[in-house]
């Protein structure tokens, strides 16, 4: 390898903390060529969390921020309130497993656990069958001002720059991203972002929620308890978040590239002209 390769690695490594990323050489084949490389590849570990010394759940995601992932994933799924109903948070030794430990002694793990089409296998413990209120809010927003935030969050996505292969997620204000988190996994990215707020006191309600993936059912369930009113992807929803955005009141933007969207849901939010 080259010199100034493996400073560059070296580099990759120490702006990941050896984790997030990781430094690969390998094989690239084009117009009949072929020459190594020197990249990098995102990480992925198969973490736990537990709540008071009973584990609660187990999936991959990417192996930093776990104190983030922890609180968000409790958040999003109702099962605190805010960072005022956890008592400590401790990652393992092995930095397998996120141990939280709540006020609340007599916490008790929910008895149904879903398997969503989140990457990875997303866990919830929601059941999306149940009926919630829509969400009230008079949130507005330009077709002009969607395209930057989303702009923005690509630029911001550090990681996903120097690897690709991860997801990314934002909260955003009307002209500016508020706070951004990335994960293997889109679902996980939701629970990061739910998280990071909550350790940084932001507001999440009326705010807008920006994703890289696929808006699928426990995607909106977690916008919902974010109380975001609208929800934006580069990508495709699923008819089952459509169905969800349109009875809880969400405005759904898809394939928002540049400065062309579909508005899949409740359109009179985004100023079109």
């Amino acid at each position: 390898m080259r010199a100034e390769e493996l400073e560059r690695m070296q580099a990759l490594d120490e702006h990941a903390g050896g984790k997030g990323i990781s430094a690969v050489s390998y094989v690239s084949v084009g117009s009949g060529h072929a020459h190594e490389v020197q990249g990098a590849v995102v990480d992925e570990s198969l973490v736990c969390i537990s709540v008071n010394g009973e584990e609660l759940a187990t999936f991959m995601c990417s192996p930093f921020k776990l104190d983030q992932l922890a609180l968000g994933f409790l958040y999003n799924e109702q099962l605190i309130d805010g960072r005022q109903d956890v008592r400590s948070i401790h990652l393992s030794k092995g930095e397998s497993c996120v141990d939280v430990w709540l006020h609340d002694l007599e916490f008790r793990r929910p008895e149904r656990k879903i398997v969503t089409a989140g990457c990875g296998g997303g866990v919830t413990f929601d059941d999306l069958s149940q009926q919630h209120e829509p969400l009230q809010s008079k949130k507005r927003a330009s077709a002009d001002q969607l395209a930057n935030l989303m702009r923005q969050m690509h630029l911001g996505a550090n990681l996903y720059q120097q690897a690709r292969g991860i997801h990314t997620a934002a909260l955003g204000a009307d002209e500016q991203i508020l706070v951004q988190v990335e994960d293997v996994g889109r679902h996980n990215c939701l629970d990061r972002l739910a998280g990071a707020a909550l350790l940084q006191d932001i507001n999440t309600v009326d705010r807008v929620l920006l994703s890289s993936g696929r808006i699928s059912s426990e995607m909106i369930n977690k916008a919902r308890r974010l109380q975001t009113p609208i929800v934006c992807s580069r990508t495709s929803p699923t008819a089952l978040s459509v169905a969800l955005a349109e009875s809880w009141n969400i405005t759904l933007v898809a394939y928002l590239r540049q400065s062309r969207m579909r508005i899949y849901t409740h359109a009179e939010r985004i100023v079109t002209n």
